[in-house]
């Protein structure tokens, strides 16, 4: 294995990592290279250090890959890897002179000496990465430590293990009409699909075989830092037009600029997706136009499938390779990112045929189910969401799931906010919304900013290690490769409006990000409150409940609660527009409040965004289309999930064994929006779901 970063490279004996030659591994500049049979995986430092620690545990590094799947970072098979790679840094390639025996000699005792020091770095790389994990485990947040305390079932728990691969939670939106949206269709429409005689004309007359085997390959990005020039033989206006149209018609992906040369014109294609086009793309341009016809409506309607990846994350990746502004896309909601998700999209003049052609390209990311509509698509129009989760490894009895997974479909669950609501991170991201409310304005810098313990990326803790010692924003900013963070972007505002000026520094963090941390405080309360009210009064409405008449919440007297069921309360989020339960909870939350030296009865911010309106929740949720099987497997490796893409592939559905090593829980339920699907487990397994005890979970099961 040949280790580089920063220039300087050195080669190091990896023990036991290439059994047999089944793998090879190269890492360059922080990031890694494994050619494992014939995958190939591109990773951070940080995941190469999860594959290191799992052959630690006695996995071969073909099983580790398979283990951790981590589809973003592999880019499947060598022939696909070739017509599809994965974007690597790239310097000039010059030829080597043959080297004389005195210099090979050199050499070769060069890298012996560096193979020597090899040993002790290694080591050092073994240390760091059990530090690593230790710190996971030990530094993460835990359930109770946002509230969630209470079971509502009386069947006893048993163990499982939630996501030990992102494939075994998928998750499929319900949309606005209540249908369960599915990608089974990649065809283009037909209007789509038309294209101008004039196009096809031009194209035929004007490429050549070579310049079409060139835009071929150009469009199926074997070198997207390429471009082909084609020269315009009869120079004007209308034939410059119609060659810019041809490329761009039957190239989607494909963008063209004319060039002067020597007094000649030249059309010069090249890939939207390429690196010097996204630096020609200022964040304030517009996006580039394109013909729309009049009849069609303004936006096109998707379904987005993808693998293991964020939301946002999948809206940018497809952003830069069309050239447009995320803001261009709308959506329902956000999916979760460790999981199979599908979900409607909408973006404003794209055409299905450019959206299509991405297929061809990205990785965990499929595109389908094409149609124009004239309205995008509005956060929270959703109905819910569809769950198909499986649960590996489980103990419990047939007896014991039948009892857990009748209580979910009859009786239900808490309905709390989970544990991704607060971060995954040392500094939860409720104590940072605690000191917004409080005005303590020092304390949310130092919350985001100053050290913190368990795993972070290397260059975000070098940049709190220099605020810590400095307290200079642009110092610290410059330990920051990446400045689109929160971390990065408080120290921007730092630097440009100075350190007595925080709340207006504050304000270039985006405004979703800036509320999400006043919204986990208010998960955090409600979470305490309901832990409250389940202690007190058990599954029974009482005297004081909330239950909403219309919009609207009204206090139950006593006769009124004996005509209620305990899934009609609500509780609110505090804030100045809500009213408390008349009972023992209700002065719970003012006693809360005020321990956080809050004032219940003045929710009002200074600053107009952080005023707190407050909202109602259901109390308990019942999940809709319950059903669940128990399966037999004997590989942890093999998917246990029939996939949408899978099925447009026409791959075999998974076969479940009569009898295997393993057990795994299946279940599928459908919940509403901003229903967290892992507070329903929890409520299955009656234990932790949080990132630390899951950890803790695989890495026992793994030792």
């Amino acid at each position: 294995m040949t280790y580089a970063r920063g220039g300087a490279s050195w080669r190091i004996r990896f023990r036991g990592m290439c059994e047999s030659g089944e793998a090879r591994v190269w890492m360059f500049c922080g990031a890694v290279r494994v050619v494992c049979a014939r995958s190939v995986l591109f990773c951070s430092h940080s995941v190469f250090k999860r594959i290191f620690r799992l052959k630690r545990s006695g996995f071969t590094v073909t099983h580790a890959l398979h283990f951790l799947q981590l589809p973003s970072e592999i880019s499947g098979t060598m022939e696909e890897a070739e017509a599809c790679p994965v974007p690597v840094l790239t310097a000039e390639k010059r030829s080597l002179p043959d080297e004389d025996p005195d210099h090979a000699a050199k050499r070769l005792r060069v890298e012996e000496e560096e193979e020597s020091r090899g040993e002790d770095e290694e080591e050092q790389l073994e240390e760091e990465v059990e530090e690593s994990f230790a710190d996971m485990m030990k530094h993460g947040l835990s359930e109770p430590d946002v509230g969630i305390l209470k079971f509502i079932s009386e069947h006893k728990g048993f163990s499982g293990v939630l996501k030990e691969r992102y494939s075994d939670f998928v998750v499929h939106e319900i949309n606005k009409d209540g249908k369960v949206v599915v990608l089974d269709d990649l065809s283009v429409p037909a209007e789509a699909e038309e294209s101008s005689p004039d196009c096809s004309c031009a194209e035929s007359q004007t490429l050549t075989e070579e310049q079409k085997q060139q835009l071929d390959e150009l469009q199926l990005f074997k070198n997207k830092e390429g471009s082909v020039s084609i020269e315009v033989q009869e120079d004007s206006k209308e034939k410059r037009t119609l060659l810019h149209r041809a490329v761009k018609t039957l190239y989607p992906g494909l963008e063209t600029k004319t060039e002067d040369r020597e007094g000649k014109k030249f059309i010069v294609a090249y890939h939207a997706a390429g690196k010097t086009a996204l630096a020609e793309l200022r964040p304030s341009a517009a996006p580039r136009k394109h013909s729309w016809p009049k009849n069609r409506g303004s936006f096109c309607h998707f379904v987005l499938y993808k693998e293991n990846k964020d939301t946002m994350d999948a809206i940018n990746v497809l952003s830069k390779f069309l050239r447009v502004r995320p803001n261009m896309f709308s959506y329902m909601g956000t999916k979760d990112k460790r999981a199979v998700t599908v979900q409607e999209i909408a973006v404003l003049k794209i055409s299905a045929e450019r959206l299509s052609h991405l297929n061809k390209c990205l990785m965990n990311l499929k595109l389908g189910n094409f149609s124009y509509k004239k309205w995008p698509l509005k956060l929270g129009e959703l109905q819910g969401n569809h769950f198909t989760v499986v649960l590996r490894n489980i103990s419990g009895s047939l007896e014991q799931v039948e009892q857990a997974m009748t209580s979910l479909r009859e009786t239900g669950f808490i309905n709390y906010y989970g544990m991704q609501r607060f971060g995954t991170t040392a500094v939860p991201t409720h104590r940072v919304g605690r000191a917004i409310l409080q005005n303590n304005w020092k304390e949310v810098v130092d919350l985001i900013l100053k050290p913190r313990p368990g795993a972070e990326k290397g260059y975000l803790v070098k940049c709190r290690e220099e605020w810590a010692r400095s307290q200079d924003p642009e110092a610290a900013l410059k330990k920051l490769p990446v400045k689109r963070c929160v971390e990065g972007q408080l120290l921007r505002g730092l630097a440009k409006y100075g350190k007595n000026n925080i709340i207006t520094a504050f304000g270039l963090i985006p405004r979703n990000n800036r509320l999400m941390y006043i919204h986990s405080y208010q998960s955090y309360v409600w979470n305490c409150m309901v832990s409250k009210r389940m202690e007190a009064f058990g599954l029974r409405a009482v005297e004081g409940d909330l239950v909403l008449r219309g919009s609207s919440a009204h206090v139950l007297s006593a006769e009124e609660a004996e005509k209620h069921s305990v899934h009609d309360v609500v509780m609110p989020l505090p804030g100045f527009d809500v009213i408390y339960p008349t009972h023992s909870v209700g002065g719970g939350y003012r006693d809360m409040l005020s321990a956080d030296d809050l004032d219940i009865d003045s929710m009002r911010h200074k600053v107009r965004d952080y005023s707190l309106a407050g909202a109602y929740r259901r109390i308990l949720i019942r999940p809709r289309d319950v059903s669940w099987e128990l399966i037999q497997y004997d590989d942890p490796r093999v998917p246990l999930v029939h996939t949408d893409v899978e099925k447009l592939e026409n791959a075999p559905a998974p076969v479940y064994l009569k009898e295997g090593k393993y057990r795994a829980l299946k279940m599928e339920f459908s919940l509403p929006s901003s229903t967290y699907a892992t507070m329903a487990v929890r409520e299955v397994l009656k234990m932790d779901t949080s990132i630390k005890n899951q950890t803790q979970l695989n890495t026992s099961w793994l030792n």
